[in-house]
């Protein structure tokens, strides 16, 4: 591999083509401040924060088998640059490409925390967990600017109301009295996720995230001040972290999560391409054996987008992994378990707050 090829410090080595453009087509500013710079070249490395203004903030979840009901993501893109991600393709619905413009180019919703307000504020609404980062990383390095998701949380405690974390940036600490704040009433569970024990791993599929160190050293001190963390091993990539499934587990429970969770790798939409470019640049020699295996789990393809099977795979490797897990479950957290987040209180909340008028 020639050193040069690789642009230091992404995920992506390439912009692919925008599936919603044509041949012709117009850049148009209707959401975005800066959607009038266009063209960044490749050894540049730097990441521009545009600024956009959504109507809402809190999305229902219709897909059945991801395990939440309502999410929020205050950034779309994400500097963390993981190769696997699945959210890159929602990029391409602002105009941009999956690859590289995914990382480079992060939209910044200032406006979340007074339109979550609003959202919980509405009589109609029944309290229900919703989940920070069901898309993009809340603690990605855009938040310690802009701190929206801090803002969040402000409102989260304000009104009583139930929320998860999903993250795998060490960031998270610095929100850590919010955070304590809301798990004395049971209101709050964080995901810190952790693919693998390897730094040299880490380093290349996961190029801007925190250490795996930090990420354990967090697990451990958001256990140590009674907040509930499940690990997330995911996205189990056959032959990169599938042989880290049993030593990932016993590094979880032992620095204080009470739950793991798994998915294996599924290449969908454009991260099929991103994907196939990068190992072939990164991992050349091991590449066709992945790509292989990752077919293997889905089917012959790189990607299954049927509910149910498409984050557990299947035939015998798929088969090999869930095993895996299943007997990490048993080994390290046989009698632990991650909490059902508090509900009640945020109707109580409201009930004593309409008294007033």
């Amino acid at each position: 591999m020639n050193p040069k090829s690789v642009i230091k410090g992404r995920g992506a080595q390439l912009n692919v083509h925008n599936r919603f453009f044509e041949l012709s087509h117009e850049m148009r500013d209707d959401f975005l401040e800066y959607c009038q710079k266009e063209g960044e070249t490749a050894d540049n490395n730097k990441t521009l924060y545009l600024e956009t203004f959504p109507k809402t903030i809190v999305n229902k979840v219709e897909s059945p088998d991801v395990g939440m009901m309502y999410s929020m993501n205050a950034y779309q893109g994400c500097e963390h640059g993981c190769i696997y991600c699945y959210a890159r393709n929602t990029h391409e619905y602002w105009g941009y490409s999956a690859g590289l413009d995914f990382e480079r180019r992060i939209l910044i919703k200032k406006d979340a925390p007074k339109l979550l307000e609003a959202y919980i504020k509405k009589k109609s609404w029944k309290a229900h967990p919703i989940v920070m980062s069901g898309n993009t990383d809340c603690y990605q390095p855009a938040e310690k600017q802009f701190e929206i998701t801090r803002k969040c949380l402000e409102v989260f405690l304000k009104y009583k109301h139930p929320v998860g974390i999903i993250t795998k940036n060490a960031l998270i600490l610095r929100d850590l009295d919010l955070i304590q704040a809301l798990a004395k009433d049971s209101l709050i569970g964080v995901n810190v996720s952790i693919t693998s024990l390897s730094e040299g791993t880490r380093r290349i599929l996961e190029p801007r995230t925190a250490t795996i160190k930090r990420r354990l050293e967090t697990v451990k001190t958001l256990n140590k001040h009674g907040i509930p963390v499940n690990v997330m091993l995911a996205p189990i990539i056959p032959s990169i972290n599938s042989h880290e499934i049993l030593p990932l587990a016993k590094a979880a429970s032992e620095h204080g999560a009470v739950s793991i969770g798994h998915t294996i790798v599924r290449l969908n939409g454009a991260i099929s391409e991103i994907f196939t470019d990068w190992i072939s640049k990164t991992l050349p020699d091991c590449a066709d054996k992945v790509l292989h295996q990752i077919e293997n789990c889905h089917g012959g393809s790189l990607n299954d987008s049927r509910y149910g099977a498409r984050m557990r795979g299947e035939d015998k490797i798929a088969e090999q992994i869930n095993n895996l897990v299943a007997l990490a479950r048993q080994k390290y957290f046989k009698d632990k378990a991650f909490p059902k987040l508090n509900t009640a209180l945020h109707e109580q909340f409201k009930q004593g707050q309409l008294k007033l008028f």
